[in-house]
């Protein structure tokens, strides 16, 4: 399924739909949208808060920063026990700052300090001065660190000359100065303690008044903020203790700027930072001491944000195999600036604490590399191992996370990254794949940005993604752990130093000229403000894992200009096996469009092996890396047939503060036609490639014959990606590719499974074009001897001639046929394509006839109100695949016939006889009308006229239900009001119309929120046919009943009138008047009439009796349903484990989840920003509030009246 490239994640999106009904969900502020929301009023709140807290609390002694006084002798005892391969670290940093001071120690004259980039004397000072606190006899390290401390504190100010409008040295300077002064206080004396406590002052007074005016004080999510803001905050630590008013401003600024960051950070639902690892482990450093220090010292807890629960990830699956090297996103590195050691041992102490954290820590730094460009630098290395040493909870046991040593895929759907074979040691099938495509900032930060859903954010100036890549559609790929295409890592920002498509001529162009790459480029960092560039998007589309094959795709169209007039650039991915990956790059563009060539670059870094020029089979041009004799080859070819000699080029680019030398093969191919598919294929030296040709150019997509170590694999890929229509007709399912080999179909996102031999068998003993060789041979023979004999024929010779030439031209013919049907050369590609083309069509309507139709999905959603089933939106809203529809609404009311559908709940099933005997016509038709017309029937309804009194009586339903004021409205008022709601659900329908025209195949999805419907599938079934896809969702009774009666005041057990409903529901013969068609009363409900007529009843046994019979009746009914068609969802299911029960629900629609599905799903469940109606904010722990709320007697009433169907769907007991 694939996603609107421009359309808005999980909570802007709800934002805007919010306002059509109570009963949709919509985004949830955290606690510290308070704050955000109305700075003044909590800078004032925060300020007293602080100064309070100081008046509590005696004056603080150093160290106080990280740990007391009284904690110093355990820190001492660690040192040479549990921490013990710390402490070495540390002490063999100290030893080596002490063997060349000249290069360590501070310049003795200010104007050689500040000459260059000077980070490394504030970031070497803390370890050096913890070393001091830990080994008080170490008389030589002490004086070092005192000489070290006594010239910074002589300088007249820590800035870099050449940099004076970056404050980036400043800070690493003032965190390290002011960390090392609370480590050493009780050793200096009181004038040294007095001259390094005013230096503190000063330099942080300094950084506040920088902060007010500098693009760091306002640019959230970006190193340099967190840096300098972290350096704010220690400063005010540990100089406020005598000068507290100041300091609490200054404290006060960083909580109010770190605060609004780790509510953005919230948001991210994958723990990535849109600046690459590198980068990202820049700020995470800053990140995390901020949290431990806003919790030790403020009592700010964010141990809770989920950002920091997935962190980890950011580290373990951007790894490559050997622990050395990582993903080189964005500006970057080979591995980290920071850490990360420091940052996992973090993680592992205060959120996951399950040894992950610490196991992949050890092994970072056991595979530390000890010389080569991977090496940490001098200024970064040592920097946090304090923090570390600090954090390290050895009595969590390092282990590797549970998917440890297979290789993964791992989707970032924020961030818009894949990788695969991450976080495993070196080893000859450990293989590293990873592909880009995503949005400028990420997709939460893009979001934001686009659609504005906090006042305090002022669009992209409140962010700066400059460190960021023209890189959407990229990919890198490591064989075996050797990497063979990889990133050119930290540089100016130019499409061609990333493995992305660069197009040409083009009439914007601004460097490199005629050709241009993506927005944003040109410049030393990525021009994130101006036209359009603050629109670049990539989107990946899908990314699916198969045993050990993978397939991934990306769009990056909105990444270039429109000026060039591209409708898609489309590239896929996928790994065959260990050894083998295929690209293919898919671009369509306007007829009018002004480009007519695209080139493709693919970089390597690895000084010691060269790309030299490849043929493959003396065919198709390539390119070839010989490592130690084993060659890593690549090759190319476009639909045509045409295979152009690539150039291969050095080059050197300024990078940080040195030159980054990169190699790379530059292949250009001529766009003549509006559609492009240029083919790469790259493989390690342990597989033989025979053979890879294009047997399928068609217009929704392609085919491509590929044999590697003597087995064919076809290879079926979808270009038209958003029609699902498009991929069941091609596929044959709603993925976007397959792949045949060796009696097995895979079809990425749904499995592999076996397909039986076809009738028709390719391997003939006699190929066609030898008996056409045969027959001519034999006629010729045949001839000669008729006119060695003519005599005994009277026929002439010239007459007889003519006859065999025809005979001969005809067969020739024949064979001409024969051979251009399998032929791969340019003139004959379109006719190969045709008619392989025709006989997959043949194929597929073959298959169909042989009883497997393909069928798209009509998908149905019910539950018993409350019971969380809005939350499944956030799977199929703003899908080019799905069309959310909420039933009823104002203008999507149900027919009114001979039966009232109940909007709570009602006992009648339905069953597929009644649609055979014409019962209920009218909501026949209507259903009929809305799943398989849906625009027609859309584009029917009259906003403005048709309904009103259907409208009217909706509000005044509303109104009654509300009851929120006891004070009249005027009739001014109350038409004001009335037509606001009308304005609201008449957009609602428009937006509806126009996702129809963008996608006009995208397949409705019913969500029914009256509880009536759950016991009438099979009716669903009876009109829908073998379509229907029904999700009935359950929930525990016990969180059901809770959130019915204690979550909202007036309670929702009050508001939908539930007492007065179950009564008027039963009225009649035997309570069955209602369901007198065809005897249509669900038995179950006998003990809910019971129950009703019960004096000692209660809301809570009601209630409890209600979900026994609606659950029980439902089961039942739709327990005859086909596997195919009906499924159960447990709720809790989603919220706890929202990806496996995402891919388990669209499995069962024959789609794969597409990440940016996921990450809708991810932010709904994960993030306590969301909320359901009557339910507030969803989160694993909200979802279990019952456990402490609710009062044990009435739990344990339910679970009395629930258990056996409790226990069949996997609720325990909670009271024993």
């Amino acid at each position: 399924m694939a996603l609107m490239f421009t359309g808005h994640t999980l909570f802007l999106a709800l934002m805007m739909f919010a306002v059509f009904t109570l009963e949709e969900s919509v985004s949830n502020y955290s606690d510290w949208v308070t704050f955000i929301e109305n700075v003044d009023q909590y800078e004032k709140q925060q300020l007293e808060g602080l100064t309070a807290e100081q008046k509590l609390k005696k004056p603080v002694l150093h160290p106080s920063l990280y740990f007391d006084t009284e904690d110093v002798q355990a820190l001492r005892q660690k040192a040479h026990t549990s921490h013990s391969h710390l402490f070495r670290a540390i002490r063999s940093a100290v030893t080596v700052m002490l063997s060349n001071p000249l290069y360590y120690l501070p310049p003795p004259k200010h104007v050689d300090f500040a000459a260059k980039w000077n980070e490394i004397y504030g970031n070497n000072l803390p370890p050096l001065a913890f070393y001091c606190l830990l080994c008080p006899e170490d008389k030589a390290a002490f004086d070092f660190a005192l000489e070290y401390m006594d010239r910074m504190a002589g300088y007249k100010n820590w800035l870099v000359e050449n940099a004076p409008g970056d404050e980036v040295p400043l800070g690493h300077s003032l965190t390290g100065f002011a960390t090392a002064f609370d480590f050493l206080y009780n050793s200096l004396e009181n004038e040294r303690r007095q001259k390094y406590l005013e230096k503190i002052w000063s330099v942080s007074e300094e950084m506040y008044e920088y902060s007010k005016v500098r693009s760091w004080g306002k640019q959230l999510l970006h190193n340099h903020q967190a840096t300098n803001m972290l350096a704010l905050l220690i400063g005010a630590l540990v100089a406020g203790v005598d000068k507290g008013s100041q300091a609490n401003i200054w404290k006060h600024t960083v909580v109010d700027v770190m605060e609004k960051t780790m509510f953005l950070l919230n948001h991210i639902v994958d723990g990535s930072l849109d600046e690459g690892v590198a980068y990202g482990s820049y700020t995470a450093k800053s990140i995390t001491q901020y949290v431990f220090l806003a919790q030790r010292h403020f009592g700010i807890n964010n141990l809770e944000n989920n950002w920091l629960k997935m962190h980890f990830w950011f580290y373990y699956a951007t790894l490559l195999p050997g622990f050395q090297r990582t993903v080189g996103v964005a500006d970057s590195n080979y591995n980290w600036f920071y850490g990360p050691e420091s940052q996992l041992v973090f993680l592992d102490k205060f959120i996951m604490k399950n040894g992950a954290g610490n196991w992949l820590a050890q092994q970072i730094r056991k595979h530390r590399p000890k010389d080569g460009p991977m090496v940490p630098s001098t200024a970064q290395r040592w920097s946090t191992l304090h923090t570390e040493f600090i954090w390290y909870a050895a009595e969590i046991t390092p282990q590797p996370p549970h998917d440890y040593s297979t290789a993964k895929m791992h989707v970032f759907p924020n961030w818009g990254v894949v990788t695969y074979g991450a976080g495993l040691p070196n080893g000859q099938t450990n293989t590293f794949v990873s592909f880009k495509s995503g949005k400028l900032g990420g997709r939460a930060v893009y979001d934001i940005v686009h659609f504005q859903p906090y006042a305090w954010i002022d669009g992209w100036r409140s962010f700066n993604p400059g460190h960021e890549h023209p890189d959407q559609n990229s990919f890198t790929f490591a064989p075996n752990g050797q990497v063979f295409v990889s990133e050119a890592l930290y540089g100016p920002k130019l499409s061609h130093l990333n493995n992305v498509l660069v197009f040409a001529p083009s009439p914007t162009s601004q460097c490199n000229q005629p050709w241009e790459g993506q927005l944003g480029e040109c410049a030393q960092w990525l021009k994130w403000i101006g036209d359009e560039v603050g629109d670049s998007t990539g989107e990946i589309i899908t990314a699916s894992q198969a045993g050990d094959m993978m397939f991934v795709s990306g769009e990056a169209v909105s990444a270039y200009t429109s000026a060039m007039k591209l409708k898609s650039v489309y590239r896929v991915l996928l790994l065959l096996n260990s050894q083998t990956l295929l690209v293919v790059d898919h671009i369509e563009k306007e007829e009018d469009s002004p480009v007519n060539s695209v080139s493709a670059f693919f970089h390597n870094l690895d000084i010691d092996f060269k790309y030299i020029p490849y043929k493959f089979k003396n065919k198709y041009n390539g390119a070839m890396m010989d490592v130690w004799d084993a060659h890593y080859k690549m090759f190319w070819f476009d639909h045509h047939g045409s295979s152009p000699v690539a150039r291969i080029q050095e080059a050197e680019q300024a990078a940080e503060f040195k030159k980054r030398w990169t190699q790379f093969v530059n292949v250009t191919f001529p766009m003549k036609n509006t559609l492009t598919r240029i083919v790469y294929l790259f493989y390690g030296p342990y597989v033989n490639v025979s053979n890879c040709r294009l047997i399928d150019n068609a217009k929704s997509g392609f085919q491509i014959s590929l044999s590697v170590n003597n087995t064919e694999n076809t290879i079926s890929v979808v270009t038209e990606y958003q029609n699902l229509k498009t991929r069941f007709d091609y596929l044959g399912f709603g993925g976007f590719a397959k792949v045949v080999h060796e009696n097995k179909v895979t079809k990425f996102g749904l499995g592999t499974e076996s397909v039986e031999k076809g009738i028709k068998n390719n391997r003939v003993v006699f190929p066609f074009g030898f008996k056409v060789n045969i027959i001519a041979g034999l006629i010729l023979g045949v001839s000669l001897v008729i006119l060695a004999f003519q005599w005994r024929f009277y026929i002439s010779f010239s007459k007889m001639l003519r006859w065999i030439l025809i005979l001969v031209v005809t067969l020739w013919l024949i064979e001409l046929v024969d051979v251009w049907s399998m032929c791969t050369q340019p003139i004959c590609a379109k006719w190969s394509s045709d008619m392989t083309r025709l006989e997959y069509d043949k194929g597929n309507k073959a298959k169909q006839l042989e009883g497997n139709p393909v069928v798209l999905p009509d998908v149905i959603i019910t539950s018993l109100p409350a019971s969380g089933a809005e939350i499944l939106k956030q799977l199929f809203f703003n899908s080019s695949d799905f069309l959310y529809v909420r039933i009823p609404t104002p203008y999507l009311e149900i027919p009114e016939t001979e039966f009232e559908i109940d909007s709570f709940v009602d006992p009648c099933e339905w069953k597929v006889s009644d649609v055979q005997n014409g019962h209920f016509r009218l909501i026949q038709g209507w259903l009929q009308s809305l799943v398989r017309g849906t625009k027609l029937h859309l584009q029917n309804i009259n906003l403005y006229e048709a309904s009103r009194s259907k409208i009217a009586q909706h509000s005044a339903i509303s109104k009654d239900k509300r009851k929120r004021s006891k004070k009249r409205e005027s009739l001014s008022e109350q038409r004001s009001r009335a037509r606001g709601n009308q304005d609201k659900d008449a957009e609602y329908i428009r937006e509806l119309r126009r996702h129809l025209i963008y996608y006009p195949n995208a397949r409705p999805v019913l969500s029914l929120s009256s509880g009536s419907w759950t016991l009438k599938l099979p009716f669903f079934q009876g009109i829908l046919g073998p379509s229907m896809r029904a999700l009935y969702v359950v929930r525990d009774p016990r969180a059901w009943i809770y959130s019915m009666l204690y979550k909202n005041k007036p309670s929702l057990y009050s508001l939908k009138n539930v007492p007065q409903r179950l009564a008027a529901m039963f009225k009649g013969e035997s309570g069955k008047g209602k369901c007198n068609l065809n005897e249509g009363y669900a038995f179950e409900y006998e003990s809910l009439r019971k129950e009703l007529s019960n004096s000692n009843s209660n809301a809570v046994s009601v209630l409890s009796y209600l979900w026994l019979t609606n659950t029980a009746a439902a089961l039942r009914i739709n327990g005859d349903l086909q596997p195919t068609n009906y499924q159960l969802v447990k709720f809790e299911d989603i919220v706890s484990f929202p990806q496996k029960t995402a891919e388990t629900i669209f499995a069962f629609l024959g789609i794969p989840l597409p990440p940016a599905s996921l990450n809708q799903i991810l932010f709904a469940t994960s993030t306590s920003l969301f909320y359901l109606p009557y339910e507030g904010e969803i989160s694993p722990s909200s979802i279990h509030a019952w456990k402490q709320n609710m009062p044990s007697e009435e739990i344990r009433r339910i679970e009395d009246i629930c258990c056996s169907l409790m226990d069949h769907l996997g609720y325990p007991k909670f009271i024993k």
